[in-house]
């Protein structure tokens, strides 16, 4: 089975915001039986934009979901239902969640993700594991960070990176769905890799790997050194760290900026490098150990 150049084909959902860029990047890898990475938010537009992608002689016979979000794995249940293609996933909403993750959830409200809280997946997909077709092969590796099932996919050196690497932004890293200490570890696994290129599920590809992930490394630590500066002058809480930190982001942003900053001190923590007073909670007292 030759797995060099399996057709690509790429269809951007209708649904660009903020957080998703132009739209949710959708998927069709293969030349008969075709995996459909990502189908996306639950639009009937996407849905037949999928469908009409499907030629003679060919079927959708895998449908693949990096994590679940509402933007990128709501429209799963239809397709399949349609296809008669199974849905293959690392878990649920809450697979990966971390027993910490899971301790502080109850205290914070929703990060404005979008959890699909209904989303099952027919298969999971383990760290590791191996779909394929006559023409592609596509192996699993399980990247926690942005979500705790989240997946990236990878088809020789390309790898469909879902929202844990996109080269228009960085990914949102929102307790409790999402970890920091996770998301850093995913990124130096992927450093690993001999990659040639990324596509992301969000916005345009990223052509130099290394470099992409070399900056989005860089960028986390600078926010962490920032925090850690900031601390040092003294033991702050959340919102009022936050407002020292990014003084040029409008006042809409800061809930959003708050959570980051959160997910931040959270891995200081974990690291011993900052404590929390009396307890690790949103509403902590934070110093620099």
């Amino acid at each position: 089975m030759s797995v060099s150049d399996p057709p690509l084909r790429c269809l951007t959902a209708a649904n660009p915001s903020p957080l998703t860029g132009a739209g949710t990047n959708t998927y069709l890898v293969g030349a008969t039986d075709l995996a459909v990475i990502d189908p996306g938010p639950d639009l009937a537009e996407h849905l037949t934009a999928i469908l009409a992608t499907v030629g003679p002689g060919q079927r959708i016979s895998h449908i693949l979901v990096t994590h679940a979000h509402l933007d990128h794995s709501a429209l799963a249940p239809r397709l399949a239902a349609l296809t008669g293609a199974p849905v293959h996933a690392f878990g649920d909403a809450h697979a990966g969640r971390s027993a910490q993750m899971a301790a502080l959830a109850p205290h914070l409200p929703p990060a404005g993700e979008g959890l699909d809280l209904a989303f099952q997946p027919t298969h999971l997909l383990a760290d590791g594991g191996t779909l394929s077709g006559p023409d592609w092969e596509l192996h699993a590796h399980h990247t926690p960070g942005h979500l705790g099932g989240h997946l990236c996919l990878a088809l020789g050196r390309v790898l469909f990176s879902g929202d844990h690497v996109m080269g228009w932004a960085t990914s949102i890293v929102a307790p409790p769905d999402g970890d920091m200490g996770d998301y850093m570890a995913s990124l130096a696994r992927l450093q690993k890799g001999d990659w040639q290129r990324f596509h992301p599920g969000h916005g345009p590809a990223v052509e130099d790997p290394a470099a992409r992930l070399a900056q989005l490394v860089a960028h986390r630590r600078a926010r962490e050194a920032a925090i850690q500066d900031q601390l040092a002058s003294g033991p702050d809480h959340i919102p009022s760290l936050t407002r020292r930190i990014y003084q040029d982001i409008p006042a809409s942003l800061l809930p959003a900026a708050e959570r980051n900053v959160l997910a931040h001190l959270i891995d200081l923590a974990s690291r011993n490098l900052v404590s929390a007073e009396p307890a690790l909670h949103p509403d902590a007292r934070f110093s620099r150990l």
